[in-house]
């Protein structure tokens, strides 16, 4: 940059007294000032805007190499479900094959559900799991709910 010493601006500043007067001298130096610190503000304005633009160049790099990786993870992984796929495939044939070999050797019983009988179930559970997980264990009336669940006067 340019090297001013205290010498060089106080030459400067006589030969501006000189050479514009002091009545004008305020004036001048405030335009001075308010030019020089517009060109400081558009300077920074300027360094502001190249750093931005190279932030964002080294973000669409950042971007496209995840876009990149995420791609070939996605294809690998593809890949893999369509080899286990395959694999099922023939597994699922042979096991067919195999029950079509047996079938006319045992003949399957025919299923039935099971019966619901959600009482009789009830009624084998043991009382520690009912305490334990809060099952009601006999029978109470309403109001006898009602009156154990009220809070007790004074």
């Amino acid at each position: 940059m340019i090297d001013l010493g205290l010498d060089k601006l106080a030459l400067i500043g006589a030969v501006a007294l000189i050479v514009i007067g002091p009545e004008k001298l305020p004036k001048v130096a405030r335009t001075v000032g308010h030019l020089l610190g517009k060109a400081r503000r558009y300077g920074a304005d300027v360094k502001a805007e190249v750093n931005r633009s190279m932030e964002m160049e080294e973000l669409a790099k950042v971007r496209k190499q995840f876009e990149d990786a995420a791609h070939d993870v996605g294809a690998s992984v593809q890949g893999s479900l369509n080899e286990a796929q395959q694999a099922f495939g023939e597994l699922q044939q042979g096991i067919g094959d195999a029950f079509d070999a047996n079938a006319y050797q045992t003949p399957l019983a025919e299923y039935k559900p099971p019966r619901k009988n959600w009482r009789l179930r009830r009624s084998h559970t043991p009382m520690w799991f009912k305490q334990q997980t809060g099952l009601r264990r006999h029978v109470q009336s309403g109001a006898a709910r009602v009156a154990r669940h009220r809070p007790k006067s004074l």
